[in-house]
């Protein structure tokens, strides 16, 4: 028996493993590289002036379901804009100003419809019932 041709086959299989992984490695990086790209290509920066409006995250409405509830309110308006991300934002409605993380703002898009309310009567109103309308 020759012990010598089994050790060195297993010293070839051992660097022969260890050169795959490396490979394995490599792509691995090289992949994550090219996606990161990808992803912040399709990256639009956002940048806030006073007075636009903007749209505010709610990330608390997260803990209720609701699958027709949106998670952005607002219109809000820009105050002012510091230099290390924070946003001071006014309400459009009570003037109540306070100050947000510039990451859960978004530009808004449009303007607000407004609110039209419509009164459908389903029958007589019975003696003795005030009529609403």
């Amino acid at each position: 028996m020759d012990l010598e041709k089994p050790g060195q086959k297993r010293l070839l299989d051992l660097n022969e493993i260890e050169e795959i992984r490396a490979m394995a490695y490599d792509n691995a990086r090289i992949y994550k590289v090219k996606t990161k790209k990808w992803q912040d290509k399709k990256l639009l920066p956002r940048q806030f002036c006073p007075g636009q409006l903007v749209l505010l995250f709610n990330s608390r409405l997260k803990l209720f379901l609701g699958k027709l509830k949106s998670r952005w309110s607002g219109p809000f308006q820009v105050v002012q804009v510091f230099p290390h991300g924070a946003i001071t934002i006014r309400s459009l409605k009570d003037e109540h100003q306070f100050k947000v993380n510039g990451h859960r703002l978004k530009h808004y898009q449009g303007t607000e419809a407004p609110r039209m309310q419509e009164v459908v009567t389903l029958g007589d109103v019975p003696p003795g019932i005030p009529n609403l309308t």
